[in-house]
């Protein structure tokens, strides 16, 4: 084959891989890779196969791979039979749950049920010599993914069932966010042109994603600047006039800071801005993706930095979303002019019905925030997964399940009240949700 002749001189690999002659020379002392032929005169010459090689193993240094375990990478895939260069990215594919070997896998969900047992003992001393085992045995990428993200996802659904403190919680999010930070602190230089800004959406606080996203997009080389927590929409202009990025990128977790996107991408397609979302709303109500005008990076953090790739070289298509029907139109503007009285009749309805105030509150400012995002989004049937949620978590901390059979029923009087449109898409689905009381939580769960 031609790619296995050998007619390339050390100045020529030199140029065409960046590496300096000492690396080249130590990494075939000690690794083995490549294998130059020698001239007569003892010169070393290199082939196609060579050069493309040692691209391959910048690129998973580049990931996050030490050489080191990129050479083992490299010989236990040619052992497999697989052609490295031919195959998918290691980092992506090792780095997926359903893709690591067994063994591999036990030994991190080991570690992370570990650090989860630290957090919850808040001990931190404990939480440190396990990051240190961690990222001495595997991937940076993978043990941010495998266990600091998935450790927190274990220590918020213990939180969920009412089994994990908000003390636990936060926590574990700030020895996590510390560690993510101390990453993304220590990484080099950018090697690629494109500029990316990341963000969190305005109101939105959590910001592990869009810490990890930035990581991940600087560990392949992209110039990040990350903006953090909660980023306002006003000065948005100057600050990309002051940073000229190529591609804005913000997360959402919830549906209420979700719906904050939309001026976001507004304000970007003005200024001819590149605009692409992620989060885990999205991965919770994957119909929401279709009401979001930019481009979704995908349902995993792993995936984010191959369609950032893929929007720079155009390989990506936008999401256009429908125009918002003018029912939802006038049914936004009219809620939100009206939300204050129809949440002040539902108190007045309940206050002497014997639910908990903390309860009415809570609800009363959770499901109206929501109510105006599922409006402006035009879809009012993105509140029935929060429902689901909402009942979850009322079964998890013991409470009674009918608490929003009835906040529901009072919801649908107020609404009545003082909504005067009777085909109020709000109207008719509390309407519709109102009349179930028996078999109220499977009527959500099968979306009817």
């Amino acid at each position: 084959m031609d790619d296995q002749i050998n007619s390339y001189n050390l100045k020529a690999v030199v140029m065409e891989t960046g590496l300096k002659p000492v690396t080249l020379r130590a990494w075939e002392r000690r690794y083995g890779l490549p294998e130059p032929k020698r001239t007569a005169g003892k010169h070393r010459l290199y082939s196609q196969r060579d050069i493309d090689m040692l691209k391959w193993l910048l690129a998973r240094q580049r990931e996050g791979i030490s050489i080191s375990q990129a050479v083992t990478i490299w010989r236990n895939m040619e052992a497999d039979g697989q052609d490295p260069l031919v195959a998918a990215s290691p980092v992506s594919g090792f780095a997926a749950t359903a893709t690591l070997p067994e063994a591999i896998g036990e030994q991190l969900a080991e570690l992370r049920q570990a650090w989860v047992d630290a957090c919850r003992a808040f001990d931190e001393g404990r939480i440190d010599q396990i990051m240190t085992q961690a990222f001495s045995r595997f991937p940076t990428e993978v043990v941010c993914l495998e266990i600091l993200q998935k450790g927190l996802a274990t220590i918020g659904l213990g939180w969920y069932e009412g089994n994990v403190t908000v003390q636990q919680e936060h926590f574990a999010s700030a020895q996590a966010l510390r560690r993510l930070e101390m990453l993304v602190a220590a990484q080099p230089p950018a090697t690629r042109s494109e500029r990316i800004l990341v963000g969190c959406a305005p109101k939105d606080t959590h910001t592990f994603s869009s810490l990890m996203l930035t990581f991940l997009l600087r560990r392949f080389g992209w110039d990040v600047i990350y903006l953090g927590a909660d980023v306002p929409t006003e000065q948005l202009a100057e600050t990309i006039q002051v940073t000229e990025p190529d591609l804005v990128i913000f997360t959402a977790q919830q549906l209420f800071t979700a719906v904050s996107l939309l001026n976001i991408s507004h304000i970007l397609q003005e200024h001819g801005i590149t605009f692409a979302f992620g989060g885990l709303v999205f991965v919770n109500m994957p119909t929401l993706v279709d009401h979001i005008p930019g481009y979704f990076l995908g349902a995993t953090l792993v995936d984010a930095p191959r369609q950032v790739q893929r929007i720079f070289a155009q390989d990506l298509q936008p999401i256009e979303p429908l125009p918002l029907p003018q029912a939802y139109q006038m049914g936004a503007v009219e809620f939100d002019q009206r939300r204050a009285r129809i949440e002040a009749a539902v108190w007045s309805e309940l206050e002497a019905s014997g639910l908990p105030t903390y309860f009415l509150s809570e609800i009363n400012n959770y499901f109206g925030r929501d109510i105006s995002a599922a409006l402006k989004l035009g879809d009012i049937e993105l509140l029935n997964s929060n429902l689901d949620w909402l009942l979850a978590l009322l079964a998890n901390h013991g409470w009674p399940q009918q608490w929003l059979t009835i906040y529901l029923q009072a919801y649908d009087k107020a609404a009545a009240a003082h909504l005067p449109t009777a085909e109020h898409p709000l109207r008719q689905w509390l309407r519709h949700m109102s009349t179930i009381e028996d078999n109220m939580d499977d009527a959500i769960y099968e979306g009817r």
